[in-house]
């Protein structure tokens, strides 16, 4: 493909729907230099899967039944920033380009998006571009930062506040629990925390499976 190289993008999707998994499959094993090399349906599983196969790029389905592409994407980059996320997600702009920062995303599509777009879309983040105009991200960052003083965030605590302001900052979740002196799960806590708040994306099934392991993390 003019512009990308010869290189076959790798792919790994992730979609808690079959029919939605088998459309994107399909939609991209018609482009000769993407191939999907693995998927699945669940967050708790996806991560290792995805180290594992080290695709070129993650196509993630931001609410899912176990929990968010969000976590996933932040997870997999704390361990090899090499592999670019992707999030897809019904939502409206302003709350996708808000998941697409929490993630570390290079950017997302809108799950009703032309085909042609979204295999232009793959191959841009597989090329290490992002897909978000400069600008607009750093509105959207410092729209972030004032929201930090509304009373819809007044129940992260400090703790939270502070993986926000580093998430913000583009900092990973391993940096992050070394920086605050936290184990690694207790910061994909508090990004399940500020998922819910901030673009209202349940987290109650994430918890349920681990055990209900809400906690402060200045307690």
């Amino acid at each position: 493909m003019q512009g990308y190289g010869s290189k076959t993008l790798r792919v790994f999707l992730l979609d808690d729907h079959d029919i939605v998994r088998r459309g994107l499959r399909d939609l991209l094993a018609s482009a000769r230099d993407i191939s999907v090399v693995g998927e699945t349906g669940s967050a708790e599983r996806a991560p290792r899967m995805i180290q594992e196969l080290k695709p070129d790029v993650m196509v993630l389905d931001v609410q899912l039944q176990d929990g968010t592409g969000i976590e996933v994407c932040r997870r997999v980059r704390a361990h090899d920033a090499g592999i670019h996320g992707l999030l897809l997600t019904s939502s409206g702009d302003d709350e996708a380009m808000v998941a697409a920062i929490l993630a570390g995303a290079a950017g997302y599509l809108i799950k009703l998006t032309a085909s042609v777009e979204m295999i232009g879309a793959v191959r841009r983040v597989g090329a290490g571009k992002s897909l978000f105009d400069g600008e607009e991200r750093t509105r959207a960052v410092e729209r972030l930062r004032a929201e930090l003083t509304l009373p819809e965030t007044t129940r992260l605590d400090d703790g939270e506040r502070e993986v926000l302001l580093g998430v913000l900052d583009g900092v990973t979740n391993t940096d992050l629990a070394a920086r605050l002196g936290l184990a690694p799960d207790a910061i994909d806590v508090a990004v399940g925390n500020l998922v819910e708040t901030l673009i209202g994306v349940s987290s109650a099934a994430r918890l349920g499976a681990a055990g209900g392991k809400h906690r402060r993390l200045d307690s």
